[in-house]
C-alpha cells in the first residue's frame, strides 16, 4: 500500500505545488470568483426571496458555466505550466521520481484547489438562494466536484502543450463552456459542463428544472474519459521533456 501511495503521491511534489498555485497573488484570484458569487446569491434573496429559478440560473449559468472552468485553469495551469516555462522542471526531472507520480501529484493537488474553491461556495451560494430547495444546491456542489476532476486533467495537460496555456485555457473556458456549452446545442454534447450537468440531473429532485444534453452513463464515460486521457498525455508530455533535459 505504501509503494502504491508513493507512486501516485510524492509529498515534496505536492507541496511545492500547493505552494505555488496559493501564493498570495494566485489565491486572491482564485478567491474572487466565490466571493463574487456569495454576493450575488445574497444580493438576488434579498431583492426576490428565495427562487428556485434564480438558484439553477446563477448556480448554472455562473458558478458551473463560467466559475467551474475558470478556476480550473488557474489550478490546472499553474499546477505545472510555470515550472515548464521558467525551466525549473528540469530540476525535478533530474530527481528520481517517474513521469507518473509527477503528474499524478499535481493532478491532485490541482483537483483539490479547484474543489476547494468551487464546491463550498457553490453549496453555500445554494443554500442562500432557496435553502437547498428541490436539492438543487446538492446537484450543482456534486456537479462541480465531478467537473473539477476532468478540467485539473484538461488544463493540467494543455500546461504541459503550450507556453501559453493560460490564454488558451481562458478562451476554452470562457468561449467554449460558458458560450457554446450553454447556447450553441451541437456543442453542449462536447462540454463538460453538461457532462456533468448529467449528474445534478440525477441528484436534484424532480421538480428542478436542471437537464443535460447528454444521458447520466455517457457524460459520467465522457467525463472519465477526458480525465484518463488527459492525464495520460500529461504523461507522455512529462516524458518527452525528460528525454530533451537529458539529450
Amino acid at each position: 500500500m505504501s509503494s502504491l501511495t508513493s507512486a501516485v503521491y510524492h509529498p515534496t511534489v505536492a507541496r511545492l505545488t500547493y505552494r505555488a498555485l496559493l501564493g498570495r497573488r494566485r489565491s486572491l484570484i482564485l478567491l474572487a470568483l466565490p466571493v463574487l458569487l456569495l454576493i450575488i446569491a445574497v444580493a438576488v434573496r434579498a431583492l426576490g426571496g428565495a427562487d428556485d429559478d434564480a438558484a439553477t440560473e446563477i448556480l448554472g449559468g455562473f458558478a458551473l458555466a463560467s466559475m467551474v472552468p475558470l478556476i480550473g485553469v488557474i489550478a490546472g495551469t499553474g499546477a505545472i505550466a510555470p515550472e515548464i516555462d521558467d525551466g525549473s522542471i528540469v530540476y525535478l526531472l533530474s530527481k528520481p521520481l517517474s513521469r507518473r507520480t509527477i503528474v499524478l501529484t499535481k493532478l491532485l493537488v490541482s483537483i483539490s484547489v479547484t474543489i476547494a474553491f468551487t464546491t463550498l461556495p457553490i453549496l453555500l451560494a445554494g443554500m442562500i438562494l432557496n435553502g437547498n430547495g428541490e436539492r438543487i444546491a446538492s446537484a450543482f456542489t456534486v456537479a462541480a466536484a465531478v467537473a473539477s476532476v476532468a478540467y485539473s486533467a484538461i488544463f493540467l495537460l494543455l500546461g504541459t502543450v503550450s507556453r501559453n496555456a493560460v490564454v488558451f485555457g481562458l478562451i476554452y473556458a470562457l468561449v467554449w463552456e460558458a458560450l457554446f456549452g450553454s447556447l450553441v446545442s451541437g456543442a453542449r454534447a462536447l462540454s463538460v459542463q453538461q457532462w456533468s450537468l448529467s449528474l445534478a440531473e440525477r441528484v436534484a429532485a424532480d421538480g428542478a428544472d436542471i437537464t443535460s444534453e447528454v444521458s447520466l452513463p455517457t457524460g459520467l464515460t465522457l467525463l472519465a474519459v477526458a480525465t484518463i486521457l488527459g492525464t495520460w498525455y500529461a504523461g507522455e508530455r512529462l516524458r518527452s521533456l525528460k528525454a530533451a533535459a537529458e539529450g
